[in-house]
């Protein structure tokens, strides 16, 4: 069983920034892709990017292509803590974002077996 907590959402304007943390339970943190997806009201889950780690200090990464060049994600597997680094944030940003923990790194939801509560980001154009 794995437990996720995320922080860091906000209300921004756009062209900022805003740093998105998942904190993690359980000893196995690091076998466990980590993902990020959102969803704005009147909308599907959106994915947004994953990681996993992949041996030593390399991991492997993934972004949907609305946030590539703009997003970072990384994780810490010795904190088991994930983040995600924003930039150049943009109103079609605004959505409650996710925290996920899945077996694999892959795009879709039903890949995904744990889930956080979601913190809210508001871009304001």
């Amino acid at each position: 069983q794995v437990q996720l907590v995320e922080s860091g959402g906000g209300l921004v304007q756009a062209g900022g920034s805003l740093r998105l943390s998942c904190a993690a339970s359980g000893r196995t943190f690091k076998s466990y892709a980590m993902g990020w997806f959102r969803q704005a009201p009147g909308k599907d889950r959106e994915f947004v990017a994953t990681t996993s780690w992949t041996g030593g200090n390399t991991y492997y990464a993934r972004y949907a292509d609305s946030v590539k060049g703009r997003f970072t994600i990384s994780r810490d597997n010795a904190k088991n803590t994930v983040s995600l680094q924003m930039n150049s944030l943009k109103a079609e940003d605004t959505a409650l974002y996710y925290c996920t923990a899945g077996q694999l790194a892959r795009a879709t939801p039903d890949e995904y077996d744990y889930w956080g509560q979601g913190t809210q980001v508001t871009v304001s154009s």
